[in-house]
């Protein structure tokens, strides 16, 4: 996307929080977005900075019932997807949006450049908690490619939410007040597409910025981020992992990601 048009976006939609408990706000609680590190900020970004890199899983997970995929943003420019499946890429998820006023210059090459190579694939949304409400940003996710076909190929929308790149860890928000925001953006997706979100978060952040609440396991498939030879303790209402994201780099673009069983299992996820 052009310069101008992230702008433009940013000014028309983007809005960065002032304060208020609510999911959604009042206009007058938000000011102008800043999107200035958006084209690079992509899922798990900020998980490296603050977390660290504990090492990664042993060559004998691959050997059980894991599925190998990756995730992708502006970041990686044009992927060679060829290449890609290749490597044994089986699924990719790929950046469409942030906040309300960005969205990724590269989302059509790569989010339709896997399809066109066979690999399954869904986007995902940065959400950005401190610029507008979680309905909202549902509803641009969905308007600029994170809805959900019945192709079998396509896995639904995810939401990333990690730590803030422009500030405050947890976006300024208490934790009963985050909760608000990721219920509505999960609520609305839902009834807009008929299919629950997956959350993207680390243990750490959720227990910091959500008051470690338990309310989603029963609802939304769980991506944990930890960068480590073990998953460790998950966040409270999930029993397990959908998905792993276990290293910022590897043999496939952008970061590599286990799938918690068999190919046939993200088929199914893909189907609904």
């Amino acid at each position: 996307m052009a310069a101008a048009t992230v702008a433009a976006g940013a000014l028309a939609a983007g809005l960065v929080a002032l304060g208020g408990s609510g999911a959604e706000r009042s206009a007058g609680d938000y000011r102008p977005a800043d999107y200035s590190k958006a084209a690079d900020t992509g899922m798990g970004s900020q998980i490296a900075a603050h977390e660290g890199v504990h090492g990664r899983p042993g060559a004998r997970l691959a050997l059980t019932d894991q599925t190998l995929g990756h995730d992708v943003s502006g970041h990686q420019g044009a992927v060679d997807w060829k290449k890609a499946a290749a490597t044994g890429a089986r699924f990719t998820y790929v950046k469409a949006t942030e906040g309300t006023g960005f969205v990724s210059g590269q989302f059509r090459q790569q989010y339709d450049g896997a399809h066109a190579a066979g690999i399954i694939r869904g986007a995902y949304h940065f959400a950005r908690p401190d610029v507008s409400g979680g309905a909202a940003q549902a509803n641009y996710f969905i308007a600029n490619g994170g809805g959900w076909r019945k192709d079998g190929r396509t896995l639904p929308g995810a939401l990333d939410v990690e730590y803030n790149p422009y500030g405050d860890a947890c976006y300024g928000m208490s934790p009963a007040a985050m909760t608000a925001w990721i219920k509505d953006f999960t609520k609305t997706y839902l009834a807009r597409t008929g299919r629950s979100s997956l959350i993207y978060t680390s243990t750490s952040w959720w227990q910091r910025c959500t008051g470690n609440n338990g309310g989603f396991g029963d609802t939304n498939p769980l991506w944990l981020a930890r960068y480590a030879p073990q998953i460790g303790p998950l966040p409270a209402g999930w029993d397990k992992q959908s998905i792993w994201q276990f290293a910022n780099a590897g043999s496939l673009p952008g970061d590599q990601n286990y799938y918690n069983g068999p190919m046939g299992r993200v088929e199914a996820l893909a189907r609904g």
